[in-house]
Formats: structure tokens, C-alpha cells, sequence
């Protein structure tokens, strides 16, 4: 019985060997005989509005598979990509009105993607019609949504049709989320009820309750167009799905785990239009805007992000990337997960299952000769020693670290084995974000400025004084009593009284005091004292300078971070 079972294992072992020395081939091949790149579909989702335009058999008789649909530009995987081959099928596309694009594929790949038209033809026998969610209806639904009232409403509105009731529950959700910028949607489980939760501006909203039964149904429908399988419900499952909506493909990112009432579901939704958002629009003050371009637009260096999760971190490192993206210079990105694509730039996602790490990645990236690498996270050791090295040789290196401000990270560093000596010459930038939210235009008002907040603003505006920072050069005038807001609400902001989200920074760059230092393995406490001379606000005196502007409030301020800090 053992032996049948190690020549099991050996030989499922000569399979997965067998199928690593086929993707390694087309990665050759692709480029250099083909002029095509490759593509590894195991790594990336499989879109069902993309296979559904050509039909199972003939997609298996020419080894070919279409696996992202955007408006009317088509990806499409094949096996062997001759061109006449490739001629025949770029007139089966553009004679149905498509713009097709090609990648070589392996065989294991593309039968991936052909395991999905079980999907499609499930789809095909659901009563309701279709499993898809169509772009048009959410857009109809969204005309008449404006807050979180409307989405309740619609919903109410459609539990007295009991027919199909439970389908448009999913779809008025996901369209309200989309229309009033929710970043995600939460479905909880309770022991009488499921409530339904959306995330606006970072703080969890709660919309309405709906009944056990339409959350068993819709999440039946979620696992079934995420790609997750429906009759398991004792693990946890990700998976993800897209919409479209005009030319824009808004992809989400699905959570489901296991609780003593069902599962909790939770979509994660990932608009472009919340990604391009410009650099000069992201708060950032004009003094360490300049820093910014200046460094970003360097030849080589690293810059590092920090903060926690939910900061925009992601937002930023997007924006610098189109900030300084050409067609003059390749741009390779390592991510978990791809959040959102950027047109013109190589971005690939790790797959720890398959051993493509951020390490793995960022080896794979340095020979593709890139000008610019984006590494999603630095994790250990030998990831921050390639990505400094990488600095070192040529190549701008834009990555995130976990450390709670800029100070931390030549701390981080050193203690991940970076020689302090080395990281003198990669280091450029250390930058520290947090997101507050903004006061609603609509209802903010003026409040009394209480003995305890004033004592603190006055104590943080003297500190940067003596540091040489004037308060006049970010509009704030000093010699006059302050003025601050607080929220009301209104119908404009969900009642929440804040609307939309801005960032507040710090930065810390490579001086010739900040290299004195780095070499003496200083500490946190010791780098922020010879920081404090620089001209850039600490994140403290940015948040306060954006609560005198009227901007946000002192109490979002003080909940992202330590204005008592010394």
C-alpha cells in the first residue's frame, strides 16, 4: 500500500515538473519567436464575459483561450501563436467588434481557463436567467441612488416583489456601493438576521438588515461568479469578479469565512476612478510636493511608504507610477494582489502557492531590464537587500514597509540586515501617510475650541517654529484666533457629516545629516531630531494644518495620530 502511494506522489511530482518545464518554455518562446508576451493563467482570474465570445469547443480545437474582456479590447491566450494562426483569429474577433490582444499560453493554462465554461453553462440553466451582473442594470439602479437612505429604500421597494427578490438585492448593493464610493460591502450573519454593512470613508456604516434566507442565495450567487466552490461552506474562500460600467472594469475582491451563523462575507471594491486620483489632489502640502518630484523623478533609488492597512499607501505608489510613467522607460510591478491595471506598465501578482514571491518577483523583475520596480511589500531580509541593491544599480525602486512613521524605517532596515553603509547611497525617501476624512462643504460648522485642544495645536505650532517652519507658508496666520469645524450631517454626506477622504504626510529624505547618521545605527528617536530641521511638516503638524484649514476636524486628526507625542 505504501509503494502505491510514493509512486502516486512521484508521479504527480513528474507531472507538476512537467508542467513547470512548459511555462519556463513559453516564457522563451514567447518573446523571442513569437514576439507575443506570456501570459500564466493560474495567477490571474478568469473572466466569463470574456470566454462566453467564443464557444468551448472551438476554444479547445484552437488551443486558445479569451480571459479579460474591457469594452471592446479582448486578452486572448494561445497555445501556439503562428501568425498565420493568429491572423485567422484576429479576423474572428474583429469581424464580432473586438480589439483582440495575444499572449502565449501553456497547455495547463489554458485548461484553466476552459475548467470555467462549467461556469458558463451553469449559468445558462439558472432560472434567474443569468449568474452575470450586468453593468447597464447597476448603472439604472444607480441613477436613483445619492446615499445610504436610497439604497436602503430600493431595497424595501424590491421585498414587496417577491420574484427574483434576493438577485437584485446583491445588485442594488453592489450598485449603491459603487455610486456612493463605498470601499466595501459586508454581509454578517447574526442568529435571527444578516446585516448589511458598507465601508465609506474608512468608518463601517451600517445600511439595513435583510433575512437569513436572501443571504443564503446571494451568497450562493457571489461564490458562483467568483469562481469559489458553492457547496463548501466549512473554509474560508477568496475569489473575485468584474463589472463594467461604460469603458471602466471594476473588479471585486471576494472574502468568505465560516462563523457559527453562516458565512460572513465581505467584497472589497476596486473602482479605477478611486485610483486616479492625481498627486496634486492627495493632499500633499507644496513644500513636500516638490520633495516628491523631485526624488520620483530620479534614475534610481528607494522609496519606501509606510503606514498601516487602509492608509493609501497603494494610491500613492499607483500615482507615482503614472506621475512618471513614458514610453521611454519600462515600469515592472510585483503585487498581492493586482488592485487595479495600469495601462503601459508590466505588473505581475504573487502566487505563494507556486513559489512566486515578492522575493521571487523582484529577482524575475531585475531581468526584464526595467527602469522602475514596484515591490508590494517588503517582508524579510533578502527582499530588502535585492531592493536595495537594486537602487544601488541603476533602477528606481518604489516599495512599503511596516514601521508607524517615516522615522522607523532605516530602524526596519538595519534590523533586516541592510548594510547601514550601503543603504546611505540607495536611500531617497521615507515616507509616512494616514487618511482623515473631510468635512462635508454642506453642513460643517464652527466649534469652540476647547482649553485641552488649544494648549495641544499651540504646542505643536511652537515646536515647528523653533524648528525653523512658518506656518504662513501653508496659509495658517499664527497671530489671529483659530477657527476649527466639527461635523453636523446631512442627506449630501450620509448624515456622517464628512465626505470623501485626504491624506496627511511626513517625510524624511536623504540630507547630508540623515547619512551622518544612518551609518551610527541610530534610533527612532535620534532620526526624527535630525528630521525635525528638514522643511517638509511632520505628520502631526500636517493634520493640524489641514484642521485649521477647515479641511477635516481635530477628532479625525487625533484618531490617526499622536498629536500629544514629544
Amino acid at each position: 500500500m505504501s509503494i502505491q502511494f510514493d509512486d502516486d506522489k512521484q508521479n504527480k511530482n513528474l507531472i507538476d515538473l512537467r508542467k513547470q518545464e512548459e511555462e519556463d518554455l513559453v516564457d522563451i518562446l514567447a518573446e523571442a519567436r513569437y514576439g507575443v508576451p506570456a501570459i500564466h493563467l493560474s495567477s490571474i482570474p478568469i473572466e466569463n464575459d470574456a470566454l462566453r465570445t467564443i464557444e468551448e469547443k472551438d476554444a479547445r480545437a484552437e488551443e486558445v483561450a479569451p480571459f479579460k474582456l474591457l469594452g471592446k479590447d479582448i486578452h486572448v491566450a494561445v497555445r501556439s501563436p503562428q501568425p498565420d494562426k493568429l491572423e485567422n483569429l484576429r479576423k474572428y474577433f474583429t469581424d464580432r467588434e473586438f480589439l483582440p490582444h495575444f499572449y502565449m499560453a501553456s497547455l495547463s493554462s489554458l485548461e484553466k481557463a476552459w475548467d470555467r465554461y462549467k461556469e458558463i453553462s451553469y449559468a445558462k440553466e439558472s432560472k434567474s436567467g443569468s449568474i452575470a451582473i450586468s453593468g447597464e442594470s447597476l448603472k439604472k439602479i444607480m441613477v436613483n441612488i445619492k446615499n445610504v437612505d436610497d439604497i436602503k429604500k430600493a431595497i424595501v421597494d424590491i421585498e414587496k416583489d417577491n420574484i427574483h427578490t434576493t438577485s437584485h438585492i446583491l445588485e442594488i448593493a453592489i450598485a449603491g456601493a459603487v455610486a456612493i464610493n463605498a470601499s466595501d460591502i459586508h454581509f454578517e450573519p447574526e442568529e435571527n438576521t444578516v446585516r448589511l454593512r458598507f465601508r465609506l470613508d474608512g468608518i463601517l456604516h451600517e445600511v439595513m438588515e435583510i433575512s437569513p434566507a436572501a443571504h443564503k442565495f446571494i451568497n450562493s450567487r457571489i461564490k458562483l461568479i467568483s469562481g469559489l466552490k458553492i457547496t463548501t461552506n466549512a473554509i474560508a474562500q477568496d475569489g473575485r469578479f468584474s463589472i463594467y460600467l461604460d469603458e471602466d472594469e471594476i473588479s471585486l475582491r471576494v472574502s468568505l469565512i465560516p462563523g457559527a451563523y453562516g458565512e460572513s462575507i465581505v467584497m472589497r471594491i476596486l473602482n479605477p476612478k478611486s485610483i486616479r486620483v492625481k498627486l496634486e489632489d492627495m493632499g500633499i502640502e507644496p513644500k513636500l510636493y516638490e520633495i516628491f518630484m523631485k526624488e520620483i523623478r530620479k534614475p534610481n533609488g528607494l522609496i519606501l511608504l509606510t503606514g498601516p492597512t487602509g492608509s493609501g499607501k497603494t494610491t500613492t505608489l499607483y500615482s507615482f507610477l503614472q506621475k512618471i510613467y513614458s514610453t521611454e522607460i519600462k515600469i515592472i510591478t510585483i503585487e498581492d494582489p493586482i488592485e487595479y491595471h495600469l495601462p503601459g506598465i508590466t505588473q505581475t501578482q504573487t502566487d505563494s502557492e507556486k513559489g512566486y514571491t515578492f522575493l521571487e518577483g523582484l529577482r524575475s523583475a531585475l531581468r526584464q531590464d526595467p527602469d522602475v520596480i514596484m515591490v508590494g511589500e517588503i517582508r524579510d531580509s533578502e527582499t530588502a537587500k535585492i531592493a536595495v541593491e537594486s537602487a544601488l544599480t541603476g533602477h528606481l525602486v518604489f516599495s512599503t514597509l511596516h514601521t508607524n512613521n517615516a522615522a522607523g524605517v532605516i530602524p526596519r532596515l538595519i534590523d533586516l540586515e541592510v548594510n547601514p553603509k550601503i543603504l546611505v547611497s540607495a536611500l531617497s525617501l521615507s515616507i509616512a501617510q494616514r487618511l482623515v476624512r473631510r468635512l462635508c462643504v454642506h453642513c460643517k460648522k464652527e466649534k469652540v475650541i476647547g482649553e485641552e485642544e488649544l494648549s495641544i495645536i499651540n504646542a505643536n505650532i511652537e515646536k515647528a517654529k523653533s524648528h525653523g517652519k512658518n506656518f504662513a507658508d501653508y496659509g495658517i496666520d499664527v497671530n489671529t484666533p483659530f477657527k476649527i469645524y466639527e461635523p453636523t450631517g446631512c442627506p449630501e454626506c450620509n448624515s456622517t457629516g464628512y465626505k470623501g477622504q485626504i491624506g496627511i504626510f511626513e517625510a524624511i529624505y536623504n540630507d547630508a545629516k540623515i547619512e551622518e547618521i544612518i551609518i551610527k545605527n541610530p534610533s527612532e528617536r535620534e532620526i526624527k531630531e535630525v528630521a525635525r530641521n528638514q522643511v517638509s511638516l511632520t505628520i502631526q503638524e500636517d493634520g493640524l494644518v489641514k484642521v485649521l484649514k477647515g479641511i477635516t476636524s481635530y477628532e479625525e486628526v487625533a484618531s490617526v495620530v499622536d498629536l500629544k507625542e514629544e
